[in-house]
């Protein structure tokens, strides 16, 4: 066998073919459980589970299943499993075959970036989309400052992507005390010499220095004014703030997203946080401007995707359409947002110690502790 005819795929390569639509054939050789709670997911990506243990003595089995039309990619946790699957299956004729390089892990990580808009007087606005794992974040860059709002653990892209459009990173917000991803928000405000910014009611129990994002405070990027105005909207958390960005833009964090609402329990107040999710979803952005287009911190599934990678939506369209805007019924309210709500993120409350600083886990604890999807929402709608 040479080696040379297996070729692997990396990250990048692999979300660029979703987002644009290729049709590619994924042979995800995971266990069962694995593959059912966390997947690649795409418009034009066809699946098929077949554990690497059941494949240990051939292929024969599943070369019926294994198109010859299409671009074909072995997926596996970390790699080398895909790596020999791969293999099996070149000796046995199969043709463009590939593995994912690094495997699930290095999908998780992979952020894709999309310009969302041109601000006003000069200023830009991107989401940076994290496919793998559901999670999305933001870069408003204008007169050579940047700001950057829910970042994540993979600080190098937003410094990278900084310095490709001649940037200095001035401010790095979280919208909210997160719970199912390891910020990356103090981190890259201390290596770039910017401010970290922290609703200060999600912020009784940080051990380290945050400047408090709270309404009547406003941050200016570059010359140009583009003014990012906190709006405080608990309910996912008693501190979640939302941010308005240049009155057009609603960066919502955790607390709406495009095909749900957020969940209050994941800090075990659950009962105490349901009003005030109510009060933000049906008092507080209502009384704010229709055409305000709602930038989520999540998504649940890949339908949620615009045509060019985006992921955003008006808000007059999402209180005719979203499910979680529409419970008119006080306890019937309560009752979805409190009850049958999907499995709590993978160890949650050791990510909230660590992006409260009160513990430090290493790179390779910090990958194992996001494994998995992005469960922020009430209903989970990659079930669906």
């Amino acid at each position: 066998m040479n080696e040379k005819q297996i070729q692997g795929m990396n990250v990048a390569n692999l979300a660029r073919k979703v987002l644009n639509h290729t049709p590619i054939f994924i042979l995800d050789v995971r266990n069962e459980s694995d593959f059912n709670d966390w997947k690649i997911e795409g418009e034009k990506v066809n699946i098929l589970n077949a554990p690497y243990f059941d494949l240990l003595d051939g292929v024969d089995e599943i070369l019926d299943q294994i198109p010859d039309d299409q671009e074909v990619v072995v997926v596996c946790a970390k790699e080398g499993s895909s790596k020999f699957v791969a293999e099996q299956l070149v000796e046995n004729g199969k043709q463009s075959i590939s593995y994912l390089i690094g495997g699930m892990k290095s999908w998780s990580e992979h952020l894709e970036p999309v310009k969302i808009a041109d601000l006003n007087d000069g200023g830009t606005l991107y989401q940076f989309v994290r496919l793998g794992k559901g999670c999305l974040s933001y870069m408003v860059i204008s007169d050579g400052e940047a700001a950057v709002i829910d970042a994540v653990r993979m600080t190098e892209v937003f410094e990278d992507f900084a310095k490709e459009n001649q940037a200095v990173i001035k401010h790095t917000l979280d919208t909210h005390l997160h719970a199912d991803h390891i910020s990356g928000g103090r981190q890259l405000a201390e290596k770039t010499g910017g401010s970290y910014w922290l609703p200060p009611k999600d912020a009784t129990e940080v051990v380290f220095h945050y400047e408090k994002l709270e309404e009547h405070s406003q941050l200016v990027i570059g010359k140009t004014e583009i003014n990012i105005q906190p709006i405080y909207s608990p309910g996912h958390t008693i501190g979640s703030t939302s941010l308005l960005i240049d009155n057009q833009y609603l960066l919502s964090g955790d607390i709406l997203f495009v095909k749900s609402i957020g969940r209050p329990d994941l800090a075990g107040k659950a009962e105490d946080w349901v009003a005030d999710l109510r009060t933000t979803l049906y008092e507080r952005y209502k009384h704010l401007s229709d055409d305000l287009i709602v930038l989520p911190a999540h998504f649940g599934t890949i339908a949620e995707l615009g045509d060019k990678g985006q992921v955003a939506a008006r808000l007059g369209d999402l209180y005719k359409e979203n499910p979680g805007l529409n419970i008119h019924d006080e306890s019937a309210f309560r009752r979805t947002v409190s009850e049958n709500l999907p499995p709590q993120p993978n160890a949650y409350q050791e990510i909230r110690q660590t992006n409260m600083g009160r513990i430090s886990p290493t790179m390779e604890e910090q990958r194992e502790m996001e494994i998995g999807p992005n469960r922020c929402a009430v209903h989970d709608d990659r079930s669906k």
